[in-house]
C-alpha cells in the first residue's frame, strides 16, 4: 500500500519484529468519531446482532459466498469510513463492501482462525472501546516433527491494537498466518507485543480490558449483480 505510506506518515510498517505487512495507524478516528460509531452499533435493531460463542456480530453489506456475495445496503454511518479506508488503496483501488461488527465483553475471545479466500487479501479493523492483544500463529500444516501441535508452540506474536487505531493486515499476516484472541481478562505487555513503542504502552505493563467494538472492513470481490429471488419457482 505505498500510497498509504505516502499519504499518512504515522503508518508503521513491520519488516523486521513481524511477517510482511502489517500497518498500525494510531488515533485513526477522533474520540467523537468513536462515540458516534458505538451510539450507531448499539442503535442497531436486536434482529441484527448474531449471538456466537465468546462473542456477537452484526453483519452488514450482504452474507459472502463462494458463489457470489447478495449485496445489501451498507448504512450511510458504515459507508463513510469505508471509503476513508479505501481511499488508502487498502483494496487495490476498489472500495469496501462488507463489514463485520464484533462485540467482544471482558473476558470474551475468538479461536485463531483464517479470514479466507472470499475477500479481497487485506484485512482492516478499527477499534472501539477497548483495547485488545491480536495474536498470530503458525498454521498446523506448517508444524514439522512429532511434536504435538498446540496453540502454545505455534505461537509466534502479538499485536497491541488500541482503541481507535486502524490495523491493516495483508500479504503472509493475512494469507499463511492464524489470528485470534485470548478470552482473557487482563493482558501482560511482554517483549512477544512487537509494536509496544508506537502504542505508549510499556513492557511489563498490565492493560485491564473493557467491551471492544471491532468494524472488521473488507472488499469482497465476488458479487452477485441481482438479489436471489427466494421461494420462486
Amino acid at each position: 500500500i505505498t500510497s498509504i505510506c505516502k499519504r499518512h506518515l504515522s503508518i508503521i510498517v513491520f519488516k523486521g519484529d513481524a511477517p510482511q505487512t502489517v500497518y498500525y495507524i494510531p488515533d485513526f478516528i477522533s474520540e467523537d468519531e468513536e462515540s458516534y460509531l458505538l451510539q450507531q452499533v448499539y442503535k442497531a435493531p436486536k434482529t441484527k446482532w448474531t449471538q456466537l460463542s465468546g462473542r456477537r456480530l452484526q453483519n452488514w453489506g450482504g452474507l459472502p459466498h463462494p458463489r457470489g456475495m447478495v449485496p445489501e445496503k451498507i448504512p450511510d454511518w458504515l459507508q463513510a469510513f469505508c471509503e476513508k479506508i479505501s481511499s488508502l488503496d487498502a483494496f487495490g483501488g476498489k472500495t469496501a463492501n462488507h463489514v463485520l461488527v464484533n462485540e467482544y465483553k471482558q473476558g470474551e475471545g475468538i479461536m485463531p482462525h483464517e479470514d479466507g479466500p472470499l475477500y479481497h487479501p487485506t484485512v482492516t479493523t478499527i477499534s472501539l472501546g477497548s483495547h485488545t492483544l491480536l495474536d498470530f500463529y503458525k498454521p498446523v500444516s506448517c508444524m514439522e516433527g512429532e511434536a504435538p501441535q498446540t496453540e502454545d508452540n505455534r505461537y509466534l506474536l502479538s499485536l497491541l491494537v488500541m482503541p481507535r487505531s486502524l490495523l491493516i493486515l495483508q500479504d503472509e499476516m493475512y494469507q499463511h498466518l492464524l489470528h485470534g484472541i485470548q478470552g482473557q481478562t487482563h493482558d501482560l505487555l511482554t517483549e512477544q507485543v512487537v509494536n509496544l513503542s508506537f502504542t505508549g504502552a510499556l513492557p511489563g505493563e498490565t492493560l485491564t480490558r473493557g467491551t471492544r467494538v471491532s468494524l472488521t472492513i473488507r472488499h469482497v470481490p465476488k458479487v452477485m449483480k441481482m438479489k436471489l429471488m427466494l421461494g420462486r419457482k
